[in-house]
């Protein structure tokens, strides 16, 4: 019997998986996928809960694909201003409403639906592996990565990885991923020396000089974009000295930089950047910039080629859409699959991802399902 996506993702829904709470939602997919017989392993650190997943023998030939993604989501906020219950999958006008449902508790079941199906069919010549975390929507230090670390220890090791994030802007499959931008944060503290407002002349002020290097920063070109992305951006998120006095010079002002860069840089190159301005304008006033940095990943690509086009062909095929080959976007765990191998994204539409009332299409779960299930079939020699 063919596995519904459109029930799974519901059940899955149903699973109040907020970081880092596993909710159920691990235990019911690995039950799934051990009924079709995949070998299912738990993977937890950290607090975190992961699942991995293999079907076929480890030293068998043939290739072996694998798919990654998470079943963990974001706080729902006030309950109030949802129209559902956010964990009840409610189905109204061809949508399902739920926290999950569209990042990416249904692009999860599209995938495992399609393969469970597909091993069971027509049992491929080569292995399937399915990794899902817990910490995706989290800090991602023992999500993906502690899935990694624990592949590499027992010798699994993937060729291809498709990663199911909800990957299209406004219309299904009109957008894949091929990489991401790297994402840093800068965080910046202006020493100075406090006095009263009335004599500035015995104090050294660090608003004008935390001013001067977010002028510097900001106005900053960075790059014009290269082949593959769009130029990097440089964001000012936060200015702040915590002063509630009117008539003190502050001792310390502090302010936060977030960059989202290409491939033309790297997060070292930058941090080097970002110092070498700091310094210069303490030179100039005297005051004392302290600086962290912290790197959530480096930007990367998946050039085009046999995987890309595969993904996009079944994309075509179930959609009649082309999907351009795109590098926009915020983060995703593909950033740690990169160092592993090939990896590329597909998933369903992402408008609401994150919001109250988050909800999903429900023809478009069956219709991701059937992209999923091609790919597949292709991947295999089908």
């Amino acid at each position: 019997m063919s596995l519904d996506p459109v029930d799974l993702t519901a059940r899955l829904v149903r699973c109040a998986s907020v970081t880092p709470e596993e909710g159920g939602a691990l235990v019911l997919l690995a039950q799934e996928l051990e009924q079709a017989g995949f070998s299912t392993t738990r993977i937890d650190r950290g607090g975190v809960c992961n699942l991995f997943a293999r079907w076929g023998d480890q030293g068998a030939n043939g290739p072996v694909l694998g798919f990654n993604g998470h079943t963990d989501v974001v706080p729902v906020g006030d309950v109030a201003d949802w129209t559902f219950d956010p964990f009840s999958a409610t189905i109204k006008d061809g949508f399902m409403y739920g926290r999950g449902t569209t990042d990416m508790k249904s692009g999860v079941a599209a995938f495992v639906a399609a393969a469970v199906d597909f091993v069971r069919d027509t049992p491929p010549d080569g292995s399937i592996i399915i990794t899902i975390t817990g910490d995706e929507e989290g800090p991602a230090k023992h999500g993906t990565v502690a899935i990694l670390e624990w592949m590499a220890e027992h010798n699994q090791q993937m060729d291809h990885c498709l990663v199911g994030e909800p990957t299209c802007p406004e219309t299904m499959g009109e957008m894949m991923k091929i990489g991401r931008r790297g994402s840093m944060t800068a965080y910046f503290t202006a020493r100075g020396v406090q006095g009263h407002a009335a004599y500035p002349h015995r104090a050294n002020n660090p608003v004008p000089a935390m001013a001067q290097l977010v002028g510097a920063l900001s106005g900053h070109v960075l790059d014009d974009g290269t082949d593959h992305f769009d130029p990097s951006t440089l964001v000012v998120t936060t200015f702040d000295t915590g002063n509630p006095a009117n008539n003190v010079i502050p001792a310390q002002c502090k302010t936060t930089v977030n960059i989202r860069f290409n491939d033309a840089h790297t997060a070292d190159d930058l941090t080097t950047w970002l110092r070498r301005q700091a310094d210069a304008v303490a030179a100039d006033t005297g005051v004392v910039f302290d600086m962290d940095v912290s790197v959530s990943g480096e930007s990367f690509v998946t050039p085009p080629g046999k995987l890309s086009d595969m993904v996009a062909q079944a994309v075509s095929a179930e959609t009649g859409v082309v999907p351009e080959m795109s590098t926009s976007g915020g983060t995703s765990d593909a950033r740690f699959v990169k160092h592993h191998c090939e990896v590329v994204e597909f998933g369903l539409v992402g408008k609401s991802m994150h919001q109250v009332d988050e909800r999903v299409k429900v023809e478009q779960i069956g219709q991701l399902k059937a992209i999923y299930a091609r790919f597949i079939r292709d991947y295999f020699g089908g």
